[in-house]
């Protein structure tokens, strides 16, 4: 039986053009530091919205990052 842990850590990436991309630049800024990442889970997604107009401005996507303890 082979054992496992894996670290979980919860990041927000925001974006002017979606939650596609929100999700993508979490994920990017997040290969810079962080090693071994194996999956992704995205936790919720939200916008800002201009009240003036009623269009999405900003879209946040929160995610959390699963990756490996290195031993």
């Amino acid at each position: 039986m082979s054992e496992s842990i894996a670290n979980i850590v919860e990041l927000v990436g925001s974006s002017d053009k979606g939650w596609e991309e929100a999700v993508e630049v979490a994920l990017q800024d997040a290969t810079k530091t962080i090693r071994g990442i194996t999956g992704l889970e995205v936790v919720s997604k939200t916008a800002v919205v201009d009240p003036n107009n009623g269009r999405v401005t900003k879209y946040h996507a929160t995610i959390k990052l699963a990756f490996g303890i290195e031993r």
